[in-house]
């Protein structure tokens, strides 16, 4: 089946929706936010909320504090993601797809989805495919794959270098919840499309026609990475021109954001990047956020090593 966009069995809009904002101060001294990331791809959806009502039970936090966006309660939050999963497709048919599942950082998630919809969750290297069919095996029968919930990263598919049972440009008969184009189009590659405040000046780095004298206070980011690998913060006049080079067009040049230490910590002042995660059904909407902290140059647990108080937390605010 070719959808309105010319791809087999694309959506003709993404279904999930990350926006990373770094906390700044601007020149009045109020904070404000900073576009860091946008991506067209799942996050952790089913775990977060979780992580957020277990913080209010085991510290005994204000009972007027919230964690869903846009006025959700908890059953209408969980019932919209259900939907978005499943679409109108058994469970028995749905899968989670990813690379070596429980070898992943994000495996209480996945464990969290299945208990939530019912799905099984899959190795990719584990499918059939016959014809323009996939399956995959449970309890030693052949299970037809109707609907995919895709947490495959590409750029770990490439890294792994091993072979799969299908590839993603096959024409097979198959859903897609998060259909891994959106992936590429919504991701660093908007970046340098995107105009307002908030937003930092970004270039694809082949239509520089100067670089920055100042290089320090950029970062270099290959388009297609996920977690932040392959990303120099401050990068060097040499380290530009290696990759203005031969892979120009693969990378952005990026305003560097100035993250300012706004949480105190035992270990001292921390940074904040907010993650607005969004469902896109019937309309766009924010439903629940990620607060990560770091000392490091960059944030996520892979770049704050043998640091304490970092890492992945919850947004909490008050209701009115």
């Amino acid at each position: 089946m070719i959808s309105p966009c010319g791809y087999t069995n694309e959506t003709p809009r993404l279904l999930f929706v990350q926006v990373d904002f770094g906390l700044v101060r601007d020149e009045a001294g109020q904070l404000q936010p900073r576009l860091v990331e946008i991506q067209g791809f799942p996050s952790l959806y089913a775990y977060q909320p979780a992580l957020a009502r277990h913080y209010l039970e085991v510290y005994g936090l204000d009972s007027n504090l919230e964690f869903l966006l846009g006025g959700l309660g908890g059953a209408t939050y969980y019932r919209l993601l259900r939907k978005a999963i499943l679409g109108d497709v058994s469970p028995e048919n749905v899968i989670l797809m990813e690379i070596d599942p429980l070898e992943q950082k994000t495996l209480p998630d996945f464990l969290l989805t299945e208990r939530l919809c019912g799905i099984k969750t899959v190795c990719i290297s584990d499918l059939l495919k016959e014809g323009n069919l996939l399956y995959y095996s449970h309890n030693g029968k052949h299970i037809p794959i109707h609907r995919i919930y895709n947490r495959v990263i590409v750029d770990e598919l490439v890294r792994k270098a091993r072979s799969f049972p299908f590839c993603f440009r096959d024409d097979i008969e198959v859903e897609w919840a998060g259909h891994p184009n959106w992936f590429f189009r919504i991701s660093k590659f908007s970046l340098p499309y995107l105009r307002h405040p908030c937003v930092p000046k970004t270039w694809f780095l082949h239509q520089l026609d100067t670089l920055p004298d100042d290089p320090k206070n950029y970062v270099l980011k290959p388009l297609f990475s996920f977690a932040g690998s392959g990303v120099v913060v401050g990068p060097t006049e040499e380290e530009i021109a290696a990759v203005t080079s031969d892979q120009g067009a693969n990378y952005i040049l990026q305003e560097k954001v100035h993250f300012e230490p706004v949480i105190e910590t035992p270990y001292g002042p921390t940074k904040a990047e907010v993650r607005i995660m969004y469902l896109w059904m019937d309309e766009l909407r924010p439903v629940t956020s990620i607060v990560r902290l770091g000392r490091g140059k960059m944030m996520g647990v892979d770049h704050n090593q043998d640091m304490e108080w970092v890492g992945a937390s919850a947004g909490f605010y008050l209701k009115d």
